[in-house]
């Protein structure tokens, strides 16, 4: 029904990037900050680093600024989480313990930035507001 759409496609584009981005700082201000239920982690440890670019990350992200770099970036640090921390727990992601390792959101992630890196961050982003102005330079 929408497919046709250019403006809703556009628009749910930039929304999803928004939106991911937004629940990806959450994970990274639950580590730095130790606020939304967790715990703060010690910066220039693995999980600080995580936070650092969970929260940076997705703020840049929900920017759309240095879009492909940045989600190519984190998309590989949901990669490594994925098999260093949730893969060896077992094969399936959905659940903990006996059901799964409970690497779903990790593997999410990374497909979802994975999309955003080869896609880019659409028309609503600095990144598109750059190319626009960069285009209409071009034509002067």
């Amino acid at each position: 029904m929408f497919k046709d759409h250019a403006g809703f496609k556009e628009l749910t584009h930039n929304a999803l990037r928004i939106v991911a981005g937004f629940l990806f700082t959450l994970h990274g201000a639950q580590k730095l900050f130790g606020v939304l239920g967790g715990s703060k982690v010690e910066v220039m440890s693995t999980m600080g680093v995580a936070g650092i670019l969970e929260f940076f990350g997705g703020i840049m992200m929900m920017a759309g600024l240095l879009t492909a770099p940045v989600a190519f970036l984190i998309a590989g640090q949901m990669a490594v989480a994925y098999f260093w921390r949730h893969a060896p727990q077992g094969f399936w992601p959905v659940g903990r313990g006996g059901a799964g390792n409970g690497g779903e959101l990790a593997a999410f992630y990374c497909f979802t930035w994975l999309f955003f890196c080869a896609h880019g961050a659409g028309k609503y982003s600095i990144d598109g507001w750059l190319a626009c102005r960069k285009k209409q330079a071009a034509e002067e």
